[in-house]
C-alpha cells in the first residue's frame, strides 16, 4: 500500500478544472484524499481580472497542460464544456476524461435571450444563505461556506457575469459524442443547480461511459472528498 505523499508508479496524474470561481482553492480535501492514494494532482486556475469565455479559457487552459507525462482531465462544473472540447481533440498524454456535476447542452438556454441583462446582473448580492442551499444542501458547514464565500471575493464580478453568460449558452453535445478516450460522470443526486435531465443527457451522449451517481449536492468534490475520490481513484486504475 501507498504511503500518504508517496505517487503510485504507472497511474495518470489527475488535472482539474475548477468550477465558476475558477480558483482552485476549493479542492484541498479532495485533492488531499486523493494524494493519500498515490495519486498527483494540479488544478489549473482561471484568471481571475480577465473575462474569458470558452473559447480563450480553451487556448488558456491548453498552454497549461501537461506534456510529458500521461494524465486524466476533470471538468467541474462551469468547466465540464471546455473539459470536453479539449477531450474531443485530445493533446497526446491524455488518458480520460471525468465530468463533475456539469454538462454538455446548458439546462439554462432558454435564458439567452435575456443574456445582455445578465452582464449586469448583481451577482455578489446573491445571499450566502441562498447559495448554500442552493450548491451544498444539507452538507453545508461553516468551513464550507466560508470557503465558497472566499473564493467568489477573489474573482471580479465582471470575470464571474462573463462565465456565467457563456454557460448559458453552451452546448457541446457534438464533442461529446466524438470523444475518444475513456469517461466518467460523477453526478450528484441532490443536485439543486443542474436538473436530473441535464445529467442524465450528458451520460447519453458520451461513447459508453462510467457512470456514478453519488449521494452530495452540486459541490460534490468539496462536500463528499473521500467518496468522490474513491471513484476518481478508481477509474484512473482502469486507464493507467
Amino acid at each position: 500500500m501507498q504511503a500518504p505523499g508517496t505517487l503510485a508508479p504507472g497511474l495518470p496524474h489527475l488535472v482539474i478544472l475548477p468550477g465558476l470561481d475558477a480558483t482552485g482553492t476549493q479542492h484541498a480535501a479532495f485533492c488531499a484524499a486523493l494524494h493519500a492514494q498515490g495519486i498527483a494532482t494540479t488544478v489549473i486556475a482561471y484568471p481571475v481580472d480577465r473575462a474569458l469565455d470558452y473559447a480563450a479559457l480553451d487556448a488558456f487552459v491548453r498552454q497549461a497542460l501537461p506534456t510529458t507525462h500521461p494524465y486524466v482531465l476533470l471538468g467541474e462544473s462551469f468547466s465540464g464544456p471546455l473539459a470536453l472540447a479539449i477531450a474531443a481533440q485530445p493533446p497526446p498524454p491524455l488518458r480520460g476524461l471525468i465530468l463533475s456535476t456539469t454538462f454538455a447542452r446548458s439546462p439554462w438556454r432558454s435564458l439567452r435571450a435575456v443574456q445582455s441583462l445578465l452582464y449586469r446582473a448583481p451577482v455578489r448580492l446573491l445571499p450566502m444563505p441562498l447559495l448554500s442551499w442552493w450548491l451544498l444542501g444539507r452538507w453545508s458547514t461553516p468551513a464550507l461556506r466560508n470557503a465558497l464565500a472566499s473564493a467568489l471575493a477573489k474573482v471580479d464580478d465582471t470575470v464571474l457575469r462573463t462565465r456565467a453568460v457563456a454557460a448559458i449558452g453552451v452546448d457541446r453535445s457534438v464533442h461529446a459524442a466524438r470523444l475518444g478516450v475513456p469517461a466518467m460522470c460523477l453526478h450528484a443526486r441532490h443536485d439543486r443547480l443542474l436538473p436530473g435531465y441535464c445529467q442524465r443527457h450528458l451520460s447519453r451522449v458520451l461513447a459508453a461511459p462510467v457512470v456514478r451517481w453519488m449521494e452530495g449536492p452540486h459541490l460534490l468534490l468539496q462536500a463528499r472528498p473521500q467518496a468522490a475520490a474513491d471513484e476518481v481513484g478508481r477509474f484512473l486504475k482502469t486507464v493507467a
